[in-house]
């Protein structure tokens, strides 16, 4: 794997790619779907893909570039984010598909400069890449604690979210299985689920995926590993491969939602407050 930053491709670089994404898969995604299609975009190589942030461990080097790409386009009004992290075109955005990158970088950087002369508040303005912080200390903290923690802690997750029967294996040398639930579907249907639990900086590959896969043969019917860190393309690949029991991954971003979700560690107020957007429908 190469350690070469400057061959990553620069934010700017990525606001055309990251709009024709937006376009191409319907005008809405997560931020994995959608650095994973600016990765398939612009052809970039593995190697590349892989290249971690110096700053932050559990972070590439692209999935950071890619931050401040959304932040700028956000910025100039292209796009924009729901609290669940979904992003979406803009009105504006539906009708660009192309734009002058330096055009974008220089308007944002115009309203940077009028932020800091006028003070913070005066202008609508966000200074910081798009990951939420909360997201980002939660991960820190998963990261510091016990691993034998952190398999209880995938354990609660499972219960709260329906599973039955869960029970961790309590040994090691078990071909990486952490333990196995029940997940029971209307009261009608269930299925026996293996899990592993990996408190991980970084990207898992395809591997640790083959190896979990070999280990639940014959002993349930579908299995999922939980990460704080995130998966190379190649083993979310050999996740759904044809002909191999399926098996769900859950990386440190969706981890974090759902922990939230769920208010497990993870609290917040929210005050209801409902408008319809008129004009956001017929810009659909």
């Amino acid at each position: 794997m190469t350690n070469n930053r400057d061959e990553v491709p620069t934010f700017d670089r990525l606001i055309n790619p990251t709009l024709r994404a937006l376009h191409h898969l319907g005008g809405s995604a997560g931020i994995h779907e959608l650095v994973n299609a600016v990765i398939t975009d612009m052809g970039i190589s593995e190697d590349l893909v892989e290249v971690p942030h110096l700053g932050k461990a559990s972070q590439t080097e692209l999935e950071y570039r890619s931050a401040w790409t959304r932040t700028y386009l956000k910025n100039y009004g292209l796009i924009e984010n729901s609290s669940r992290g979904v992003w979406s075109l803009t009105a504006e955005g539906n009708k660009s598909q192309e734009v002058d990158e330096q055009l974008i970088v220089r308007s944002v950087r115009q309203q940077q400069r009028r932020v800091r002369e006028s003070g913070p508040g005066d202008l609508p303005f966000d200074d910081e890449p798009d990951e939420p912080t909360w997201n980002e200390r939660l991960i820190d903290i998963l990261l510091g604690i016990d691993p034998s923690a952190f398999e209880r802690l995938c354990q609660r997750l499972l219960r709260e979210s329906g599973f039955i029967e869960v029970e961790g294996t309590g040994r090691s040398g078990d071909g990486g299985l952490d333990g196995h639930g029940t997940l029971r579907i209307g009261g009608l249907v269930s299925f026996n689920v293996l899990f592993q639990s990996k408190r991980y900086r970084g990207n898992i590959g395809p591997d640790v995926v083959r190896d979990f896969r070999g280990a639940m043969v014959g002993r349930a019917d579908k299995g999922l590993i939980i990460t704080t860190g995130g998966f190379t393309r190649d083993a979310l690949r050999e996740a759904t491969r044809d002909g191999a029991p399926p098996i769900d991954l859950i990386d440190g971003e969706l981890l974090a939602y759902k922990l939230k979700e769920l208010r497990l560690g993870v609290g917040f107020t929210m005050v209801e407050e409902i408008s319809v957007n008129e004009e956001w429908f017929r810009a659909l």
